[in-house]
C-alpha cells in the first residue's frame, strides 16, 4: 500500500506538470470515493484520460509515455480500437493509464462497459492520500454504471465478476470495429479458426458448458455458446488480445461458474478449460493451447 501511494503521487505530479488531465477509475476510483483508501485486494492502480478532452491528444499519450519512462517507469503503449492503454511498472507495482477514445458520446471501459463521455467533462475534486484527485463526475453514477447499483456493497475478488459481466454492452459494435466475433459449438471451417475445449477435473470433456466470449478491445458484443459432445467451442476472433471467458456448467460436484477476465488469445490457436479446484477465481491466462 505503501508502493501504491508513492507511485501514484508520482503519477499525479508528472501529469501535473504536463498539464494533462486524468481521473481515478475502476477499483482505485471505487476506493477512494467509497472507503478513501486503496481496495485491500486490489493489485493494480487505474488513472484514466479522455482523448480529445481537457486537450488530450494521442499524440501527447506518446509524449508523456516517455516522460513516465525518464522517471524509472517501464512504459509501454498499447493501441486499440476504443483506447490507447500505457502500461506502467515500478518497484513491481502496476499501473495502468488508459486514455479512451470517444465513440458515439460514450467510452468503453475494461471489460467493454459503456460509460457517457459527458462524466468526464467536468471532473470532480476528492481528497484522498492527503491530496487532490479527480473521479468522474458525478462519481455516483459512474460507479453504478462500472459496479452496478450495488457497488457501495464491498465484495472480495469472486464476489462481482457476474454483476460485471451483465453490465457489459451486448450489442454488435460500432462501425469500423477491428472485427467480428463468432463462437459456436458446430464447426464450420470458413468462421471458425480456434477453439476451446472444456475438460472436467479428471481430463474428459463436458458436454453443455455454457462459455461466454466477449472482447476488452474492439466492439463484438458477447457471444455465447454451449460446448458440443466432445467438449468444444469454436471461435473466430476479431484480433490477439485479452478476452472475457465466463465457463459454466453442471457435474457430480454441482454448479461450476469461473469468469476468467484477462485471457490473451490469438486467432488460430486451440486451447483447453480445466477448473483448478483450489483457485475458483482470479485466475489469468487459465486457458492453455494446444500443441500442434
Amino acid at each position: 500500500m505503501t508502493v501504491a501511494e508513492a507511485l501514484l503521487k508520482e503519477a499525479k505530479q508528472i501529469l501535473d506538470q504536463l498539464g494533462l488531465a486524468f481521473f481515478l477509475r475502476h477499483g482505485t476510483c471505487l476506493g477512494a470515493v467509497r472507503d478513501g483508501a486503496f481496495i485491500e485486494w486490489d493489485d493494480d492502480l487505474d488513472i484514466g484520460s479522455v482523448i480529445g478532452l481537457h486537450g488530450l491528444t494521442e499524440k501527447r499519450v506518446h509524449e508523456a509515455a516517455e516522460v513516465f519512462k525518464e522517471h524509472d517507469f517501464d512504459a509501454e503503449v498499447i493501441d486499440s480500437e476504443l483506447h490507447l492503454s500505457v502500461d506502467l511498472k515500478k518497484f513491481g507495482t502496476q499501473m495502468d493509464w488508459t486514455c479512451y477514445r470517444v465513440i458515439d458520446d460514450s467510452i468503453y471501459q475494461w471489460p467493454v462497459i459503456k460509460i457517457p463521455a459527458s462524466l468526464h467533462e467536468d471532473l470532480k475534486e476528492i481528497d484522498f492520500l492527503g491530496e487532490k484527485f479527480h473521479v468522474p463526475n458525478p462519481p455516483e453514477e459512474y460507479l453504478r454504471l462500472k459496479y452496478g447499483p450495488d457497488w457501495m456493497t464491498p465484495k472480495k475478488a469472486g464476489g462481482f465478476e457476474q454483476e460485471v459481466l451483465d453490465l457489459m454492452d451486448d450489442g454488435s459494435g460500432a462501425d469500423g470495429s477491428g472485427g467480428k466475433m463468432k463462437l459456436a459449438n458446430i464447426y464450420v471451417p470458413e468462421q471458425h479458426s480456434g477453439s476451446i475445449k472444456v475438460l472436467d477435473l479428471e481430463g474428459s470433456p463436458i458436454e453443455g458448458a455454457e462459455i461466454t466470449l466477449a472482447a476488452t478491445t474492439v466492439l463484438t458484443g458477447l457471444e455465447k455458446s454451449t460446448t458440443s459432445e466432445d467438449g468444444f467451442v469454436y471461435f473466430t476472433l476479431p484480433e490477439e488480445a485479452c478476452y472475457v471467458v465466463a465457463v459454466q456448467y453442471q457435474d457430480d460436484g454441482g454448479d461450476h461458474s469461473e469468469i476468467l477476465y484477462l485471457e490473451e488469445l490469438v486467432p488460430d490457436v486451440h486451447y483447453t478449460y480445466q477448473r483448478d479446484p483450489e483457485n475458483l477465481s482470479g485466475r489469468a491466462n487459465a486457458l492453455q493451447a494446444v500443441k500442434a
